[in-house]
């Protein structure tokens, strides 16, 4: 019996499921797009959706904490849970005011990834790929600016636009492995 190699195994079940692959993209898509049509409510569903992340993770890590040993680590863990359970119960409860905090730190998030990027941009500089590196950095802080420029009043729209052009991108992804599986096949 002879083995097959583990790229030739992925490659196969990946042809076998290109149908449903496209499907699952066109349907990325759909959302994605109409994410982008109805920002503020995608926003609102963003917020409501880290508030649930916040909620059950800080209650699992409550119940988790009492199974810590050391007065020190367990009222840190202890406060990290009470932080995350008031976090999850704030954003659920006021998500309009929790998109304004949510779209604050993705701004700064963007700043430190651009940042970064450039960096390391500039540390490939002389080898292939580079430039690609420093448009991904210069966007990641144009787009830093204009959050911080147009906050607070754009953080009912910029989680929800954010969201979208994600679902759209992965979806076409999605879509052009589906199509070029179909044709290998």
């Amino acid at each position: 019996m002879s083995e097959v190699p583990a790229g030739n195994l992925f490659h196969g079940k990946l042809r076998a499921s290109s149908g449903r692959l496209f499907w699952l993209g066109l349907a990325m898509v759909v959302v994605g797009a109409a994410a982008i049509v109805f920002p503020i409510i995608s926003t609102l569903v963003a917020a409501l959706l880290v508030g649930w992340v916040f909620l059950i993770t800080g209650l699992f890590m409550f119940m988790g904490s009492f199974s810590i040993h050391g007065t020190g680590p367990f009222f840190g863990a202890l406060l990290l849970s009470l932080l995350s359970i008031a976090a999850g119960v704030f954003l659920l409860f006021n998500p309009l005011a929790g998109a304004v905090a949510l779209t604050l730190m993705v701004g700064v998030v963007f700043i430190f990834q651009g940042a970064f990027e450039l960096f390391f941009a500039f540390e490939m500089r002389p080898h292939g790929g580079w430039m690609g590196m420093l448009i991904s950095g210069l966007a990641s802080i144009i787009m830093a600016v204009l959050i911080a420029a147009g906050w607070p009043q754009i953080s009912v729209i910029v989680l929800g636009i954010l969201l979208g052009v994600n679902f759209i991108t992965t979806g076409f992804g999605y879509i052009f492995v589906s199509r070029t599986m179909k044709a290998l096949a």
